[in-house]
Parts: structure tokens; sequence; C-alpha cells
């Protein structure tokens, strides 16, 4: 039976030993896969989520691969079987084989259809799907469908052909939301968006150069940055469609505003937001918005927040893609154990935030 090692000789500590007990500790699945455990009292490794009886701290090591711990002389636990794919893995491969059957669906496959297509029961099939991706089988229909419309107004001869390429039945469904799709009419969409103006302006403030961007809507996007030249490619990439203005004497005062807000992150930014993402990215930047001023909340917390637990990667991108930093407050989410991890201003910025809000509470 292999003996217990100290703890400077177990495999690479990332997350950190402690992060990785405290999982064993919480049963987390979603480690399952990141790392593994021995317990050299018994001879056998498991997952981060295995249901049996917990082991003394003293017996158990940590290993990056289940490789690695057969390796080190321990056999495969026979109640988590880590050995195999995980339940979670199994889950996840079932819920992507029912997205390609959407998307390569001439019209939305009903719930019954795709669920007998995995092998589960509608209500399981249904759990399963929104757990896994935040969002239903039918609103994940629904945002193919726009995403190819989008497309298709790019390359059909009319907007009516478009529409029904795209997978509508009739025009009526599509213009009930046409301008929450697009942002715009659909033909305004097809000639490229070009009635479409955004006025933007920068300025400095103590985490460097800040870009400040706004529709008619209101402020669509705040970015940091080192150089005016690399936040002005960021805007361009963000609205490719958009006619860029700099921003007139009025806007002044909406720049003010936005600087006092970055300056005093404990202060609101009172003026109208032009938020624009996907259904599961707006769930995840309004539970952001919640979050209290000087608190942090992980990326796993979060997914529980919107109802969708075992999201922490997907929650994690929907942060990256946030286009207001500050305003849709990102950077109070941190790693379960607590550590920064990346930010789309840098790091370092989001660490000055992070202590403004805290020495200003």
């Amino acid at each position: 039976m292999p003996d217990t090692l100290p703890h400077q000789a177990q495999d690479t500590a990332f997350p950190s030993e402690e992060a990785r007990w405290h999982a064993v500790l919480d049963r987390d699945p979603s480690f399952d896969g990141e790392f593994y455990y021995s317990v050299a009292s018994t001879g056998v490794y498991c997952r981060p989520s295995c249901s049996a009886r917990r082991p003394a701290r003293a017996h158990v090591r940590f290993h990056d691969t289940a490789e690695a711990a057969e390796a080190a002389g321990f056999r495969a636990c026979k109640r988590c079987k880590p050995d195999e794919p995980s339940l979670q893995a199994r889950h996840g491969a079932k819920v992507a084989h029912a997205c390609r059957l959407i998307e390569a669906a001439e019209t939305p496959p009903t719930l019954a259809v795709l669920a007998d297509a995995v092998g589960l029961s509608p209500y399981h099939f249904h759990r399963l799907f929104k757990t896994a991706l935040g969002v239903t089988p039918k609103a994940y229909a629904t945002a193919h469908r726009n995403k190819q419309v989008r497309a298709a107004l790019g390359r059909s001869t009319t907007v009516t052909q478009a529409i029904y390429d795209a997978g509508f039945n009739a025009n009526s469904r599509f213009y009930s939301n046409a301008s929450e799709v697009l942002g715009m009419t659909p033909r305004s969409f097809r000639a490229g968006g070009t009635d479409r103006t955004i006025a933007f302006a920068f300025a400095e403030c103590s985490l460097g150069t800040v870009l400040i961007a706004a529709s008619e809507t209101g402020v669509c996007a705040i970015l940091l940055g080192d150089t005016q030249e690399g936040l002005r490619r960021e805007l361009e990439k963000q609205f490719p469609r958009a006619r860029l203005v700099r921003g007139d004497a009025d806007f002044e005062m909406l720049t003010t505003k936005v600087i006092g807000l970055i300056e005093n992150p404990c202060s609101n930014l009172d003026v109208p937001l032009d938020i624009r993402g996907t259904a599961f990215q707006q769930r995840v930047w309004d539970a952001l918005r919640h979050i209290p001023v000087g608190s942090t909340a992980s990326y796993t917390e979060i997914g529980e927040i919107i109802g969708a637990p075992k999201s922490a990667r997907a929650v994690a991108r929907a942060c990256a893609s946030n286009p207001i930093a500050v305003a849709i407050p990102c950077h109070r989410v941190v790693r379960s154990d607590g550590s920064l991890s990346g930010y789309r201003g840098g790091v370092d910025r989001k660490r000055a935030l992070l202590a403004k809000e805290r020495s200003g509470r």
C-alpha cells in the first residue's frame, strides 16, 4: 500500500492544496477532472466529489491526473470511478449533442425529440440542459436562429428571404423582437448598420486610459487600457458596422461621470446603459450589478445565483466579454480561493478597483 508522502512531494499545486482539500471536504463536482486525490490508508484514488467517507488529511495526496495517481500505485475507487468519464462529462456530452441537433435542424426540434435523442426523459433533459448552459433548449434555439438571421441578412437578396432562411415560419414572429435581436431594424442591419451612430471619447484616470462610448440608447462601452489606439481598435471590433464619431461638448459631462465612477467605484453611474449580449451573458451581468460594493463573489457563486451552478467557466467567459467596465462590476468576481483571475483591463486594474472600493466603504 502506498505510503503517505510529505505535502511538498505532491503533484503541481494549482489550485492550492488548501483549495483542493476544501473541494474534497465539500465534495465539489466543479473540480472533477481538475485533480484527483488518493488515500494512503485504503490505496485508492477518487474524484473530489466522491461520496465515500471523508479521509483523514494526513492520508491524502493530490494528483493532477488519474494516470499520475495510478503511477503512484493507487487504484481507482469503485464508487466514483475516476478512471471513467465523470457524470458531469457524460452530461456535457449529451448537452453538446443536443446543441448540435438544434443547430443542424431547419426548424427547432421539440423538447421530446431532443430528450429522446440523448436517452433522457424530457423533464430530466430540460433540467440538465438549463443547468449546463444557463438557458433552456428553447432559448438556445431562439438564440441560434437569431444568429442565423444576422448572418443571412448580410447575404440574402431580401429581408424576407433572410428571415425564412433562418428558420422563422412567419415574418411577424421575427419582427416582434427584431430590435432586441439586431439592435436596429432588419433593413438597417442588412445595410451594415450605417445609421447607428456611436459617440466616443478618451480620458485619463488613475488606472490609465479609458474609452467611453454611447449609442442613442445609453453607454455601450467603458474600456480600460494603455493606449488610445488600442482602445479604438477594441471599440471598432466590438461595433464593426456602426459609425463611430468623436463625442461633442455635451459628451464631456458623461465622460466626467464615468471618470468619477472609476475613481470612486462606491458611487453610482446615473446614466442609462445600452447592454447587449446573449441571454446567458445578460443574466451574469445582472448578477454582477447586485454584488455589494467592496465585496466579491466567485464564478461558482455567480453560477448558483443565476441558477446554473455548474457553469463557472461560462460565467468567467461572460465576465471577460463584459464591455462596460466598472458600471457592470466584473472586477468583483474572483476565484473560489479568493485569488484574482483575468480581467479585460488587466489584473492590476482589477486589484486597484477592489482596493478603491474597500477603502471607500
